[in-house]
């Protein structure tokens, strides 16, 4: 499975925050950092990029924000091992928040959005560049998009200047299938740029789609520590490195890291297959009503869940 263009992104801070608040400790984010770098982990993917003024900091924890002085405190003074990212939403960073590359620790700024948002995150993603970092556009929820729509996205982002467009099975939806077909869609519709790749786990098959995704020739990899991330959580990490069977990289240290820090977590907080994520999943739902169903009193009553998510609008 060596192919040298291929690159592992971990976003065990930035997705598994989603369901914490980012209410990680510096312990936590520091010894994520170091063992990714020991693994030959590309790049870490360490939080968000928002405008405080947005958001109240105490509520969503430093790494909703990435602001370079809680970057600092984690990274140090050594020399960096491993590439920092952080994921911006359309509408909730201002571009003057947005440091000059040259006053920042990030060197990649993803700019997650929706079809309709296509133009916003091209004007976002080449105003990065602009900046000078590296920037992707990762394409949410195409699970729900109509073909005609979806080429006509991938129409507009080949036409930018942004080199790396993420195709995102946000809701869990996607078999095989789906992939290798919408694969070659990006490939052919998208020529000369990188396509990514970034699965959730609703149904099990985040590890198998990644794979299928590998195979039709998808280059940038997303994965979480023991599959941490909103909801039913996202590629394990540990799997995907064992997978390629690359020689830069070393599984041990991810385990290590599982072991002491991540572990710990799924005792506090639930991800990864449940019945509520695997209904919204296999439903094309986007998994908030899952979510809301996982955090109540109730989240063990998977019959009536099942029977409110199939039922037709009266």
């Amino acid at each position: 499975m060596f192919r040298p263009q291929i690159k592992v992104i971990d976003c065990t801070v930035r997705d598994g925050g989603l369901m914490n608040k980012w209410q990680f400790s510096d312990d936590f984010v520091r010894n994520v950092y170091h063992a990714l770098g020991k693994a030959g982990v590309d790049y870490m993917e360490i939080g968000y990029l928002s405008s405080e003024g947005m958001f109240c900091r105490k509520e969503m924890g430093a790494w909703k924000f990435c602001a370079e002085n809680d970057l600092r405190r984690i990274i140090g003074e050594e020399e960096k091992k491993i590439k920092l990212t952080a994921m911006a939403d359309i509408g909730r960073i201002d571009y003057h928040d947005i440091p000059q590359k040259s006053d920042s620790s990030l060197d990649m700024v993803r700019v997650a959005c929706y079809v309709h948002q296509v133009d916003k995150a091209i004007d976002l993603a080449e105003h990065c560049l602009d900046k000078g970092y590296e920037a992707t556009i990762n394409l949410m929820a195409v699970s729900t998009v109509n073909q005609r729509d979806l080429e006509e996205a991938l129409s507009d982002l080949a036409k930018s200047r942004v080199p790396i467009i993420y195709l995102v099975d946000s809701f869990g939806f996607f078999y095989s299938e789906h992939i290798d077909t919408l694969a070659k869609l990006y490939m052919e519709r998208l020529p000369g740029k990188t396509i990514g790749i970034h699965c959730h786990n609703n149904q099990q098959l985040a590890f198998a789609n990644t794979i299928s995704a590998i195979i039709n020739g998808i280059n940038f990899l997303d994965a979480t520590l023991y599959g941490i991330g909103r909801g039913a959580g996202n590629c394990p990490l540990e799997l995907l490195i064992s997978f390629l069977k690359n020689p830069k990289f070393d599984v041990r240290p991810l385990i290590e890291v599982i072991e002491k820090e991540v572990l710990p977590w799924s005792k506090k907080i639930d991800w990864g297959y449940f019945i509520p994520y695997m209904i919204t999943g296999a439903l094309n739902q986007h998994p908030r009503a899952a979510i809301a169903q996982m955090e109540s009193e109730h989240k063990d009553k998977i019959t009536d869940f099942y029977d409110q998510a199939t039922s037709l609008p009266t």
